[in-house]
């Protein structure tokens, strides 16, 4: 039996709701608990705080936050993640996050709630890499003492 592509099932039915697995998305997406609901694109060039959803070659597929937009591509970052990607295409881009369902509530991306912690979210990027990476650094400084 054939298992329909994400891109073939928005196309046919316009959106998908779907459950995320992983916690790059954080604290936006819980793994098991929240889902989200992308839709068909539009056609037009996404914009810094867009959520898209994307598939990195063969058949793995992201939903990140777009957080520049240049002239062939995009950089994209995930909220839970320290490392940019950079060269994601137009043509990479399967959809766009429209809404999230949290705690049995449907919400949607134009929300006034919403709409802040993405602007705080995108406004805050170098301090919250920086952050965590220090974080990181002492977890790996802490268990190298413990050996």
């Amino acid at each position: 039996m054939n298992k329909l592509r994400y891109e073939d099932y928005i196309e046919q039915n316009g959106s998908l709701t779907y459950t995320n697995t992983g916690v790059s998305m954080l604290p936006l997406l819980r793994q098991g608990k929240d889902m989200f609901i992308v839709s068909k694109r539009n056609g037009k060039r996404f914009k810094p705080g867009d959520v898209v959803l994307y598939r990195r070659p063969p058949d793995h597929y992201v939903l990140h936050r777009v957080v520049e937009v240049r002239k062939d591509d995009y950089v994209i970052l995930g909220d839970n993640c320290v490392n940019k990607e950079y060269g994601i295409k137009d043509e990479d881009i399967i959809a766009v996050m429209t809404g999230y369902i949290r705690g049995g509530k449907e919400h949607t991306v134009s929300e006034k709630g919403y709409r802040f912690y993405s602007f705080v979210w995108l406004h805050t990027i170098p301090i919250r890499i920086g952050f965590m990476k220090a974080k990181i650094r002492l977890k790996s400084i802490i268990k190298r003492k413990k050996r």
